[in-house]
């Protein structure tokens, strides 16, 4: 159960509540009990017994009581004021039951919305290194389906775990007073059913992680389909792919079966061991009223009516402890998420960092990722208003270096400077809010054009939006749409084309203005029109910043300051487009290949 104490912890923000919910249940029970309890009054009125009373037992005051009220010269008024009282109590039971439930619901709600906060603003949180090593389907089906496992198998039963056992002490209290002798021989049963019903409940938490795992993996099949399937449907995959999902949604589907008949199980099995319980205490109980004469017959029924009512608090206790021992499952698949290590933070004594004034330098900088080396021995000097291009074939390591200046990953060894102050001792934020960054696959949100391109500005004015669509030559084709800067991007920026949705990502960097700019390659997936008019666009973005431009395609570069050559990890050379061809190296190779004039 040590799963639980993240529960817990959400749950001690709530102690005032949880206060007026154990002071309503409290009060709810002691209803229940005083309902059942006035039948023992109204038994012994009908049913007098010839002696007793005079002892100082509390059986014997109670029978005392009974006496005189059945010598009252109007029993049958009596009765119906007792009856009238078992009514109220019942009211109050229910009552006090009601507002129990209506203080805990908005508990419950609210960790359950915590929860997904805390996943949510974790997974933020997270380096990019993490998430190459996960499935985007398995932490989807963390902050969907296990959230909703703990909201249906923890937080639904949190108030039977919280309410039935409150009413079990109070009968079991009432049943011991009746009679000790016959409720020692109760208890002595109980620790066989809950023996029984545990098996149970540690199947169930095994049969829950399993469940989880294959439902990560049917959604990454599912987002794996709906994001290729222009390449599904081209080479008539579809067979294959429905097949994978078929064998996975087979598996999912019999696992489930013998997970919910183990609990269904825990139901009937409760109830059973319930009625042979009841049926071994008729024949102890018949045997003290009838052959020891310890118990009398008015108090035996009474007693039965207590037990008969104790029958489902332990049954629903029973019941919803199995369903936590799913929920333990699906708890502790998340905290695999929000314990995951960040070594991506600010340092104690961050420093604030506002402006760039003169270089980025890269000092002996190596990086590896596990076991392999990406980035080894890397010296290099960017100053400010220079754009250095970075050139290599695919594996270089060109956008891993170009990563490491926005944090995206921590160096290996060696430092990364600006402005002769370390990256790791200046907020991470306000480095990141120094750079722009422009992919080769452009990331849109389902959202508006404007809320796209004023993502993570904040406060920028309309015509700040309009100016930066203009330099980005966006501002032609989103004054082309019906609903103009608030027309929807889709799905994945779905609803434009290539070209259109890098020149929205363009106008995002422009409206960001920030003194550092990182281009990787951001026109290589576009045809040969819209990478004119995009490249003009990044011409117009590139103007008096520091840029560092990732290119696949050497005729991008060509006009750069200093050309980097990259050769497995390894600045190889180094130079202007024409020194470099003039030394007939790798550059020089690459470019013949390309035939770049």
């Amino acid at each position: 159960m040590k799963n639980l104490q993240r529960i817990l912890r959400y749950l001690a923000a709530y102690k005032a509540s949880l206060i007026l919910y154990f002071l309503f249940s409290v009060l709810s029970a002691a209803s229940a009990v005083m309902s059942i309890g006035l039948l023992l009054p109204i038994l012994n009125v009908l049913f007098l017994p010839q002696n007793g009373g005079s002892g100082n037992t509390f059986n014997d005051k109670l029978l005392e009581a009974a006496q005189y009220l059945a010598q009252s010269k109007d029993t049958l008024s009596i009765l119906g004021v007792i009856c009238c009282v078992i009514v109220l109590f019942t009211i109050l039971k229910n009552l006090f039951s009601y507002l129990a439930i209506s203080i805990l619901l908005p508990v419950r709600h609210a960790i359950i919305r915590k929860m997904r906060n805390d996943m949510f603003e974790k997974l933020l949180a997270l380096p990019i290194g993490y998430f190459t090593e996960e499935k985007k389907g398995d932490l989807m089906s963390r902050m969907t389906y296990d959230v909703n496992e703990v909201q249906t198998s923890v937080m639904s039963v949190m108030e039977v775990v919280m309410r039935e056992p409150v009413l079990i002490i109070f009968y079991l209290s009432s049943m011991v007073l009746i009679s000790p002798q016959l409720s020692l021989f109760l208890l002595l049963f109980l620790p066989i059913s809950g023996l029984a019903i545990g098996k149970i409940g540690s199947s169930l938490r095994r049969y829950a992680r399993t469940l989880s795992e294959q439902m990560s993996d049917i959604n990454s099949v599912l987002d794996e389909t709906l994001s290729g399937i222009r390449v599904v449907k081209a080479f008539n995959a579809e067979k294959w792919q429905n097949l994978r999902f078929l064998k996975l949604n087979n598996e999912n589907y019999r696992l489930r079966n013998k997970s919910a008949s183990r609990q269904e199980l825990a139901s009937p099995l409760s109830e059973t061991m319930g009625v042979i319980v009841v049926a071994i205490i008729l024949w102890f109980g018949g045997r003290l009223v009838l052959k020891e004469h310890s118990l009398e017959p008015g108090m035996f029924i009474t007693y039965i009516a207590l037990f008969t009512q104790i029958i489902n608090p332990v049954k629903n206790l029973s019941s919803a402890l199995n369903q936590v021992q799913k929920g333990s499952a699906a708890i502790a698949r998340m905290e695999e998420v929000l314990h995951a290590e960040n070594l991506i933070v600010d340092a104690p004594n961050a420093l604030p960092k506002t402006s760039f004034n003169s270089k980025i330098e890269f000092k002996n900088v190596s990086f590896s990722y596990g076991d392999k080396q990406i980035l080894q021995d890397i010296n290099l000097s960017i100053e400010k208003g220079k754009t250095i291009a970075l050139v290599g074939a695919s594996g270089a390591g060109k956008s891993t270096l170009a990563d490491l200046i926005p944090r995206f990953h921590d160096v290996s060894s060696g430092a990364i400077l600006i402005d002769g102050e370390n990256i790791k001792d200046l907020k991470l934020e306000d480095v990141r809010r120094l750079i722009g960054v422009v992919n080769q696959d452009p990331i849109l949100f389902n959202d508006t054009l404007y809320n796209n391109i004023t993502l993570g500005t904040g406060g920028a004015s309309e015509n700040q939006v309009i100016e930066a669509a203009k330099i980005a030559h966006a501002a032609g084709f989103i004054a082309n749409k019906a609903s103009g800067y608030q027309s929807m991007a889709g799905d994945r920026g779905a609803r434009l084309s290539g070209g259109e949705r890098q020149r929205i990502t363009i106008a995002r960097a422009v409206l960001k203005n920030p003194p550092i700019l990182i281009l990787d390659e951001a026109t290589s997936s576009l045809d040969t029109e819209s990478e004119r008019i995009v490249q003009e666009a990044i011409l117009n973005l590139m103007k008096d910043r520091t840029s560092i431009v990732i290119a696949h395609r050497l005729s991008t570069v060509k006009n750069a300051d200093e050309i980097i050559v990259l050769q497995q990890g390894k600045i190889m050379e180094r130079g202007t487009h024409t020194s470099l061809l003039a030394a007939e190296g790798i550059y020089h190779n690459l470019v013949a290949m390309q035939a770049v004039k």
